[in-house]
This record gives structure tokens, sequence and C-alpha cells, in this order.
């Protein structure tokens, strides 16, 4: 009798991790539903509204935008872009609040774009604005927080959706803004003047 009261824990145990085993199996296939995105299709467009940077006048992108094969995948769904604590965040187009709260412990603030379906998102933020307050573009959101980003150094995350799909949000800028300013010619050492 002893040995059969000993084999009920253990088959209890087993069967345990069986179930759970067959969860992640099914949650892993999950995630590998969607279908990559078809190569050589361009991603959708984002127009060129921006007016300026979140944060600075060109700041370095310590990280691009990394769209994910999956709607669940790995990927990186915005930029990071290197600015110290406690820095300015500014609204890179005029819009209306739709988020400025916490969430997972950081400052986050999503603006709606207006005239368009986009909003875009800013986080580690201490916020300034609430929901529903209209903001003009270049006007601040609030401030880079100390802590709670996922960079090495300080940096704000600057994310673009459309509806639930993240889209590279450098695209709101347009090539002035993009590049560190305009051509310049200069003079060609021993030609005439």
């Amino acid at each position: 009798m002893r040995t059969r009261r000993r084999r009920r824990p253990v088959r209890a145990a087993l069967a345990s991790l069986l179930g759970l085993l067959l969860t992640l199996l099914t949650c892993t296939a999950r995630a590998n539903d969607s279908p990559p995105p078809a190569p050589g299709v361009p991603p959708p467009s984002v127009p060129a509204i921006a007016h300026t940077w979140p944060v600075g006048s060109h700041p370095l992108v310590l990280r691009g935008w990394e769209p994910p094969a999956t709607v669940y995948g790995r990927g990186h769904r915005g930029v990071d872009l290197a600015t110290p604590a406690g820095a300015e965040v500014r609204a890179v187009a005029a819009g209306r609040v739709s988020f400025a709260g916490r969430v997972a412990g950081r400052g986050v603030v999503a603006v709606e774009l207006t005239g368009t379906d986009l909003r875009t998102t800013y986080e580690p933020v201490s916020t300034t604005v609430k929901k529903g307050d209209e903001v003009a573009a270049g006007g601040v959101v609030g401030t880079v927080e100390v802590t709670g980003s996922h960079c090495a150094t300080s940096c704000v995350h600057w994310g673009l959706l459309r509806g639930e799909v993240y889209l590279d949000p450098l695209g709101l800028l347009p090539p002035w803004l993009l590049n560190r300013g305009p051509s310049r010619l200069l003079p060609v050492c021993g030609a005439p003047l």
C-alpha cells in the first residue's frame, strides 16, 4: 500500500508538468500563427508631419525601429533617443493627449495626432499633461524620468501607432529634420575663387 501512495503524488506532478508543457507549446504555436510580412512589400506610409524631435534638436538614435515578424514576435516597436534625465519631452506634432499615466511602473504619454489616424507614445516620462489636453507641435508633455528606461543610458522611447500596428516614428520627420542641416558648398583648396 505504501508503494501506491507514493506513486500518486508522482503521477500528479507528472500530469501537472505535462499540462504546463502543452500550454507552453500551444502559446508558442499561437504566437507564430500570424504570417510574416510579405517580402518586398513596403511598410505602410507615414506622413512627414513632425515639426520637431521629441527631445533635443537632433538626438542620437540609440536603437532604431525593428518591426516584429509576427504580432507577438520579437522586435523594437519604436526608437530610443539619447537624452539626459530631466530633459523636456515635446509632442512632435499637434494633437490630443489620449493617455497620460503609468504603465508597468513607467510614465507614458500618448498623443493622437490631429487630422490623422496616428498616435505617438513617449516613455519614461513624468507627465505635465492629462488625458484630453490639446497640445501644439513642440508643446511640452513631460520630462524624462530618472529611472524606468530600458536603455543603458538615459533615453526616451518614442513610438508610433496606427490602430494597434506599430510604425517607424522616424517616418514622421521631414528630411530637413532628419538631416543635420542643408548642404553647404565649401571652397576647394587651391581653386580660383
